[in-house]
């Protein structure tokens, strides 16, 4: 970067990728702060910087000496190692002061610890440690070290699975019984990993399962029809929990959709059905997105919410792996949840693995899309036309 670039990003104060720190930090504090940064967003620290004020010092230390050993502390005292990239910035402000900026990257073997085996995150211009469990396990998915739908779910047992639908559903994969190929029920669970290790995987339970959310509460639909345009509001046509297999949730929601949207003529017979204000094939997809890329470590529900002017759904959890929502527009895929994936090609109307959302805007082009970090959701939003 060059001055002008860094004076720019001094002027903008501290945040949760830019830290200030006036002289080379005590070497704890500095594996703190890179581990924090790579087990976020990344960032970048600036030494020469005052703290909190901006004001710039510039270094007195040595400046090869200081980059070999910010380069050492990465490598060494970080599991995994983290690479960061150093560079000087001399700003000239009546004499001349040089600044370091350590460049630290968003991680791709998360979580990061100390030799101590601590983990820490950004929190705004903080860090903290991380202790939660379930945060743990997002930075593992995150890393691709992790499935939730691999998890196992020890409550369950082979008797929770609805074995009349899974026979259909291999017979279905396979053209053949399960007793065709040789193999015994628990086995063939074993087979389309159902079962891992003797366990009912979290994905087995969501495609067949009895009672999904006896054992998962908040993996089901809460779904309002709104009077009005405040997500405040008391009044509303419809509230109602949609609950059972993703399959049988997928549908719930389109039956939803179905009783809260009006139906249009758009130049068909008088009597006929008519067509949905909205795209019929948009709503699928995003529905279908919803329910099988969301993040399945958080504990919450997918939110459907119909509203005068507008249609929302809401899933739980950021887009993985650093992706962005201009990325998904061109069809980049979203590998969270690959055993779902893997049941819905065969049990859903599922089109093609990270085309989703490129269908949906070719369908319905106004849909606008929210990678919410900070409220670790994804927010889809359609307008509602008000004139027929």
């Amino acid at each position: 970067m060059d001055a002008i670039e860094l004076l720019g990003i001094i002027r903008s104060g501290e945040s949760s990728k830019i830290q200030f720190k006036e002289k080379m930090p005590h070497n704890d504090s500095l594996i703190q702060e890179i581990i924090a940064m790579s087990n976020s967003l990344g960032g970048i620290i600036l030494i020469g910087v005052e703290d909190k004020s901006g004001k710039i010092i510039g270094i007195k230390e040595e400046i090869t000496k200081l980059s070999e050993t910010i380069g050492n502390i990465s490598t060494n005292n970080i599991n995994p190692p983290v690479y960061v990239t150093t560079e000087v910035v001399s700003i000239e402000n009546g004499d001349e002061k040089k600044i370091l900026a350590i460049h630290v990257n968003e991680g791709t073997n998360k979580p990061y610890k100390d030799l101590n085996g601590t983990i820490y995150v950004k929190q705004a211009s903080d860090k903290r440690k991380l202790t939660d469990n379930n945060e743990i396990m997002r930075l593992f998915q995150s890393g691709g070290n992790l499935m939730a739908d691999e998890m196992p779910i020890r409550q369950a047992s082979i008797e929770d699975i609805d074995e009349e639908k899974f026979r259909e559903y291999f017979r279905k994969i396979r053209n053949k019984t399960i007793e065709e190929e040789g193999l015994s029920y628990e086995k063939a669970l074993h087979a389309k990993r159902v079962m891992i290790k003797g366990n009912i995987t979290l994905g087995g339970l969501l495609f067949f399962g009895k009672d999904p959310q006896f054992f998962r509460t908040s993996f089901c639909i809460k779904a309002v029809a709104f009077y009005g345009n405040e997500l405040s509001g008391k009044d509303y046509r419809e509230s109602i929990d949609i609950t059972g297999t993703i399959p049988d949730m997928f549908n719930g929601g389109l039956r939803f959709f179905d009783n809260n949207l009006r139906h249009i003529q758009a130049g068909q017979n008088f009597n006929s059905t008519g067509k949905l204000e909205i795209s019929q094939i948009a709503i699928e997809e995003l529905l279908q997105n919803a329910l099988l890329h969301r993040d399945y470590f958080k504990n919450a529900p997918v939110r459907l919410m119909v509203f005068d002017n507008r249609i929302e759904i809401i899933s739980p959890g950021k887009l993985p792996n650093s992706l962005t929502v201009e990325e998904i527009k061109y069809g980049n895929p979203v590998p969270r949840n690959n055993i779902l994936i893997s049941y819905a090609k065969d049990e859903m109307i599922f089109r093609g693995f990270g085309t989703g959302i490129s269908r949906s805007l070719e369908e319905q082009p106004n849909i606008e899309l929210k990678n919410d970090i900070e409220g670790e959701q994804f927010i889809v939003k359609i307008p509602r036309s008000v004139d027929y």
